[in-house]
């Protein structure tokens, strides 16, 4: 398994891949690597000759500087652990390889990026969207790979491949979970004790609001139900809970109204915040 710090080694060695007609895969992250990044490069592997996973946490999309100061950094066991599975190379290069000056480029996604993430961390999408369009400049992959629990990140890297023209593919993978449902996360890290215990209620509670809407129940009384049931538990508070089209991630007050509705919820354990999604059908 290759290792690369800086851009101008990996770019040669991605020419040379390329030279023999290989495909290439990209599975960009932020380190900390569980089970569900393993899911997305196990997928990766199985579409394309090369595999390359980047592992940088990004500090343009953190609009909270403890948020980011306490976000885990895992290198040593993330490289153990890709090396383990066969992935041909890692990307981690520092800050500064990214980010050679503080950045100037905004982007704007309209309603996409106003709503549910949008609205609790400003400017977080167009600090994911700068550092994936460096990734995809500096790769050139034909596949890259997203976690399905992301699902607004998704919907906004796709409007953003669409219009930039990028020539690749974009795929996502379905979220992975502990035992008890919880989404499968770097932050799953912090959780202790209680905490860690409470946390599932968030998984539970997009269970039961499924559950209601496919009987009929009306969406303001399931609202209503999710933030009373998240909201018992110790610790944990409600940030949002929306029912969204998938596609263009409108906001609907009846789940007739869209084909493929998403069921979307974050909030806090502590001082941990979570997100999660689920389907409805």
């Amino acid at each position: 398994m290759e290792i690369f710090k800086e851009i101008t080694p990996l770019k040669a060695f991605l020419k040379a891949k390329k030279q023999h007609h290989n495909t290439i895969g990209l599975v960009p992250t932020m380190g900390a690597l569980h089970r569900g990044h393993l899911s997305l490069i196990e997928t990766c592997q199985s579409q394309n000759n090369v595999t390359i996973c980047s592992i940088f946490v990004n500090p343009a999309q953190f609009n909270n500087a403890s948020d980011l100061e306490h976000y885990p950094r895992t290198l040593e066991q993330d490289t153990l652990l890709l090396e383990k599975v066969e992935c041909d190379a890692i990307f981690c290069p520092e800050s500064s390889e990214m980010y050679p000056g503080p950045p100037l480029v905004r982007f704007d996604f309209g309603p996409l990026d106003k709503i549910m993430e949008g609205e609790f961390r400003p400017g977080h999408f167009s600090g994911v969207a700068l550092v994936v369009s460096k990734l995809f400049n500096i790769i050139e992959p034909d596949n890259a790979y997203f976690g399905q629990k992301d699902w607004q990140q998704f919907a906004i890297i796709r409007q953003l491949t669409e219009e930039l023209r990028f020539n690749l593919k974009l795929h996502t993978v379905e979220t992975t979970r502990e035992d008890d449902g919880l989404a499968m996360s770097s932050r799953n890290q912090r959780l202790k004790g209680p905490d860690r215990l409470n946390a599932g209620v968030f998984y539970q509670a997009l269970l039961a609001a499924r559950e209601s809407l496919i009987k009929g129940i009306a969406l303001d009384k399931v609202r209503h139900t999710v933030r009373e049931m998240v909201n018992a538990r110790p610790g944990v508070s409600l940030e949002y809970f929306e029912v969204a089209d998938s596609i263009n991630l409108n906001q609907l007050d009846s789940v007739k109204a869209s084909d493929r509705p998403i069921l979307c919820i974050a909030g806090f354990v502590g001082e941990v915040r979570l997100i999660d999604n689920m389907f409805l059908y």
